[in-house]
């Protein structure tokens, strides 16, 4: 195939960058469920009189349908955007990047979608849709899946759908919940997605940044004992990487441990523990949930995270060696590939 792409794009430029161009308009309106033709191209960097000429053809074919309310993709457009993705992916560039990280840090799969989430809101969508892909596929039945809270968590929930084996299946958060937006805690986002499988869920109510003796108390209760026993027979976590220094702030590590990471260079957080370049662990939080030891005895370990400042993160937490799926996008899949090759 990589042949064949390579003949196009001397003879045939043109050709390759009208499917770019229309492959990427599909993939908006399938993200964004319905949407107006101006808002498209904005969205898009088009004008409204290019962005015509081009959904009046994917009208043609099929592909799209247009009403007052806006612009939706058919079930045609879908089944086309599926079969195509793995050609656009190497005219993107992507399916390279895809086999250097995974060969390199010896993963099952890595997926990467075009785009900066940090910067791009249809990017980040789709960086959802992509790790709710992964989840489907992957997940077996009566299983217990643990997941962890943020952004891109929350994006993942939202776009995941019902499956057979998803129904007999319990979404559990991976740790207490965060200090901040309830939508973005990991009790919401296990909710979420067990409501959008079909499935069923526990949840944990406590905080997830406790001192020692807070600790030691809620773990002596039977009913939290008792959920964070269920919550252990995870055998998959989806979870999320970030910026050491980033995801000090947000959960308030005190100054103290905070000065301490950043001297021995605390680059990646996961699961409250925080990770230097070569992936050690530095220091633990002391959270009520999934411990480290836990992690590695997983059948599935998902990570998905993206964005340009993630790149090095993402590095890390891959260095420490337990994970089987990465999902990022292609600014966090330059910067690994730049760390790997430089």
């Amino acid at each position: 195939m990589r042949d064949i792409l390579d003949i196009q794009k001397q003879l045939l430029p043109d050709l390759l960058e009208t499917m770019k161009k229309r492959y990427t308009i599909l993939q908006h309106i399938l993200i964004s469920g319905v949407v107006g033709r101006r808002t498209l191209a904005v969205s898009i960097g088009s004008t409204e009189r290019v962005l015509r000429g081009e959904v009046d053809f994917l009208k043609e074919q099929g592909l799209l349908q247009i009403d007052a309310s806006g612009m939706r993709i058919t079930d045609a457009g879908r089944v086309l955007l599926e079969k195509i993705e793995p050609l656009v992916k190497d005219v993107f560039g992507l399916t390279e990047w895809e086999e250097l990280i995974r060969d390199r840090f010896g993963l099952k799969q890595v997926v990467i979608v075009p785009g900066d989430s940090e910067v791009s809101p249809h990017a980040k969508k789709e960086l959802g849709r992509a790790g709710a892909l992964v989840v489907r596929k992957l997940v077996k039945e009566d299983e217990v899946i643990a997941v962890t809270g943020g952004s891109t968590m929350a994006q993942v929930a939202d776009q995941l759908n019902a499956t057979a084996s998803m129904k007999s299946c319990w979404f559990v958060p991976a740790r207490g919940g965060l200090g901040e937006s309830v939508e973005l805690q990991a009790n919401t986002v296990a909710a979420t997605m067990a409501k959008k499988a079909g499935a069923r869920y526990r949840l944990l109510h406590v905080p997830d940044h406790l001192n020692e003796e807070a600790y030691q108390s809620l773990i002596q209760d039977d009913h939290i004992a008792e959920i964070i026993q269920f919550i252990r027979r995870a055998r998959m976590v989806v979870h999320g990487m970030g910026d050491a220094m980033v995801m000090a702030r947000r959960r308030k590590v005190d100054p103290e441990t905070t000065s301490s990471l950043q001297r021995e260079g605390a680059l990646a957080e996961a699961f409250g523990y925080y990770f230097d370049r070569s992936g050690r662990i530095l220091h633990k939080m002391p959270t009520v949930g999934l411990r480290i030891e836990d992690i590695h005895e997983m059948d599935t370990v998902i990570g998905i995270a993206g964005g340009k400042s993630k790149g090095e993160a993402i590095v890390a937490v891959l260095r420490h060696g337990h994970e089987d799926v990465l999902v990022t996008d292609e600014a966090a899949a330059a910067e690994i590939v730049r760390s790997l090759t430089s």
